[in-house]
């Protein structure tokens, strides 16, 4: 049996295509302009945040929101999980902060909320949480814990888009929250993501590390002005503020993904339904199936080995690859990120022996990929090819 099951599929249509080609039909101004604009604007007022900015990727706005806290909290700790993507801790790292690891939480793929809130310090500079593939990893204990101690929320919601806690969609709780929009996520615009906020000046130090740190990206007059007049020997067209990047976006990407936009709540949906049909059908003795699905927006069906079995997850392997399935072993971002070599000189020998939930996931976790045209015979075929291992 040949499933020919891709992670992603579909997910840049051929209306995405039309609008663009009408677009580009009109010869027009193809750097960050007036349709960056607009769709930074339709994001905040979908989100329910004040400001966005659109950026060149996800990992560009997990640097950029990095550099601003440094620049406004100066250096500290970070606490981050160990399941996540690359882009997260490094821009921690590179930012001169010092990550701080938590262990996961098996029924949501996040950090455990009571490892985060015991591991604070007053050296911590914030919490920098991921929503694993569509989780939410809130709770109320952490929100009332981070408030009492003044300590910043930072949200990835690079794989979550639309998932919620208490009736806000996450990555409008946090002073900062990232979303990316690569191909293979909610909505795409090729390469691309957003840096979210409530804080205006938080905002414009993000819009001005965006352009290279350039001043004239901000857009308070008032604040503006006063670097024009505290450089009086300077041009006020290139003053420069931060040692900052050039991580714009594109019109291209902004078109893309105002149309993307518009069917992205119904996509949610499809996706939720999608997972629920998987989890409905999956043998619960040989696999999770008892996640917290309260508040999800799936990004990629979850199969996790119930039993860590050496022998059992090489049959599994076998089949998804014999069947045309592509997974990825350890779920996001290769599994625990404590054995990846670029933390090998941040962290002690086998530091990641400490962390047992995540060390499940590494050996015996997948994600599958879930896309909103997926037939329902397909997903029960799959179930169906699994069970009978």
């Amino acid at each position: 049996m040949s499933l020919n099951w891709p992670l992603m599929e579909n997910n840049i249509t051929r209306e995405d295509i039309n609008i663009l080609i009408e677009f580009l039909s009109k010869m027009p101004r193809l750097t960050q302009s007036e349709n960056v604009r607009a769709f930074e604007e339709e994001w905040s007022k979908w989100l329910d945040v004040k400001y966005s900015v659109f950026v060149n990727s996800g990992a560009s706005a997990n640097l950029i929101t990095m550099a601003a806290l440094k620049n406004l909290y100066g250096p500290g700790e970070i606490i981050v999980p160990t399941l996540t993507w690359v882009s997260d801790i490094a821009s921690v790292i590179q930012n001169g902060f010092k990550p701080v690891f938590v262990d996961i939480n098996p029924n949501n793929l996040c950090m455990d909320d009571e490892q985060v809130i015991n591991k604070i310090s007053d050296k911590t500079k914030a919490v920098f949480i991921t929503y694993v593939q569509g989780f939410n990893g809130l709770t109320d204990r952490l929100l009332t814990e981070l408030d009492k101690r003044n300590i910043p929320l930072i949200e990835d919601v690079c794989e979550s888009h639309g998932a919620s806690f208490n009736g806000r969609k996450l990555g409008s709780f946090g002073l900062i929250s990232n979303f990316s929009y690569y191909f293979a996520h909610h909505m795409s615009t090729v390469e691309g993501g957003m840096v979210c906020t409530n804080d205006e000046n938080i905002y414009e130090v993000i819009r001005a590390f965006r352009s290279h740190g350039m001043t004239r990206e901000i857009l308070n007059e008032k604040l503006k002005q006063t670097y024009i007049d505290d450089n009086p020997d300077l041009s006020p067209d290139f003053i420069f503020a931060y040692p900052a990047y050039n991580v714009r976006g594109t019109e291209i990407g902004a078109v893309i993904g105002k149309n993307q936009l518009k069917r992205l709540d119904d996509n949610i949906i499809k996706r939720n339904k999608n997972f629920k049909v998987f989890l409905d059908n999956l043998d619960s003795q040989k696999y999770r199936t008892d996640f917290d699905l309260e508040g999800s927006s799936n990004y990629a069906f979850n199969l996790v080995i119930k039993k860590p079995d050496p022998e059992f997850r090489d049959k599994v392997e076998k089949a998804l690859s014999n069947a045309n399935v592509e997974f990825r072993r350890g779920s996001s971002g290769g599994g625990n990120q404590l054995r990846q070599p670029y933390l090998k000189t941040f962290i002690t020998d086998k530091e990641w022996e400490k962390y047992p939930n995540i060390e499940h996931i590494h050996f015996y976790g997948y994600y599958i990929g879930n896309y909103p045209d997926i037939e329902e015979q397909k997903i029960l075929s799959l179930c169906e090819l699994l069970n009978n291992l």
